[in-house]
């Protein structure tokens, strides 16, 4: 029988048995020459890389970054630099405006980006080569300082020096040896993205199939034989015909799509939050008029930024004094005063207007 006395009653101890989520802790990679010299490899270059290729999230916000940036040309006062920059074609087909641009890709994905360049016996600048961070290592000295770089030409590292390389690093904090790579934060959503988009791939593709099957027969010979005749109608698109009352056929028990697409859409937009480069600018899917405005001003000082902080390297490393000409800005298109604004649903002026009409 039953025991109903409310006094034998007990709790739960979600208390000791659900534990609070941690932050993981992570100290900075820093320079700490034991024997002269300490070395810094990019060896999640590739990695990167690969999250930049594959992801067509990171791909667009990294490529429309960079094209806000550096996609409409710069300026100099300097005639000469002027003309030395216009020569340069890199490996052979490149020019100073797409070398930028691959520049900020490059520092945005894995953190730093190098180019080498080269002088002539004037002190011209000749040509500037760029070279990924994977083959690229940093080489400091005693003093925590920069001493040269080292690049891999596939057989051993051939140094380089300081002032033939151009070196930019993505938001670089404390004494940090390194840049740190834009996507890293956003790897936990692109990888949960990932895994949601081949599940519904894998849910869409087998929709054809006609779902979980039922026989009126333990004969596994006859059951095997049938199994094979349906596989192969479903493949061909074609009719299945059995026996009256020999099977019934039911769907597969599974989830309606649209939970599975709110997910990855949630997703994408933690993504969008996390990378720094608002939807409205990556892709106009999804976005309204009034959130792709404002999108664009939000943009604005993140993208000046890159354009500011590769000015400064140019002018820090190499004495080039170059401005990277700004994309329009959107902050003159805000509405000023409510009777602007047509789209204000708040308070006119008239709803608070000062009558003494008596009832």
């Amino acid at each position: 029988m039953a025991n109903l006395d409310l006094n034998k009653s007990t709790t739960t101890d979600f208390t000791s048995s659900a534990t609070d989520f941690i932050v993981a802790q992570k100290a900075l990679d820093v320079a700490n020459p034991i024997e002269g010299e300490y070395y810094w490899y990019f060896d999640k270059a590739t990695t990167n890389y690969g999250y930049y290729l594959n992801t067509p999230e990171i791909f667009n916000a990294a490529n429309a970054l960079a094209t806000w940036a550096f996609g409409k040309g710069w300026k100099t006062e300097d005639t000469l630099m002027k003309v030395q920059l216009d020569h340069i074609r890199g490996a052979g087909k490149n020019t100073f405006d797409k070398m930028m641009w691959g520049h900020e890709i490059v520092k945005v994905i894995v953190g730093d980006a190098f180019i080498e360049v080269k002088f002539l016996k004037d002190g011209k600048i000749a040509n500037m080569i760029p070279i990924s961070p994977e083959r690229v290592r940093i080489v400091y000295g005693k003093n925590g300082l920069i001493k040269r770089y080292d690049a891999w030409n596939g057989k051993k590292f051939t140094p380089i020096k300081i002032e033939n390389m151009l070196h930019s690093s993505n938001k670089q904090i404390g004494d940090s040896v390194h840049g740190q790579a834009q996507g890293e934060p956003a790897k936990k959503i692109i990888d949960a993205m990932n895994e949601a988009l081949d599940d519904e791939r894998i849910i869409k593709h087998r929709d054809k199939a006609l779902g979980i099957v039922y026989y009126k027969t333990n004969n596994a010979g006859k059951i095997t034989y049938a199994n094979k005749q349906i596989e192969k109608a479903v493949n061909k698109g074609e009719m299945l015909g059995l026996p009256e009352d020999t099977a019934k056929v039911e769907p597969y028990p599974s989830r309606s799509s649209e939970d599975r697409t709110n997910w990855i859409q949630m997703l994408e937009n933690k993504f969008y939050q996390i990378f720094g480069v608002p939807r409205s600018i990556a892709s106009s899917d999804g976005t309204s008029e009034v959130g792709g405005k404002m999108g664009h001003v939000i943009f604005e000082p993140i993208y000046t930024k890159e354009q500011m902080d590769l000015e400064g390297d140019l002018k820090a490393q190499f004495q080039i004094e170059v401005t990277f000409n700004r994309p329009p800005s959107l902050g003159g298109l805000q509405q000023e005063t409510e009777e602007k604004n047509t789209g204000q649903t708040q308070i006119q002026p008239n709803d608070v207007e000062a009558s003494l009409t008596r009832e």
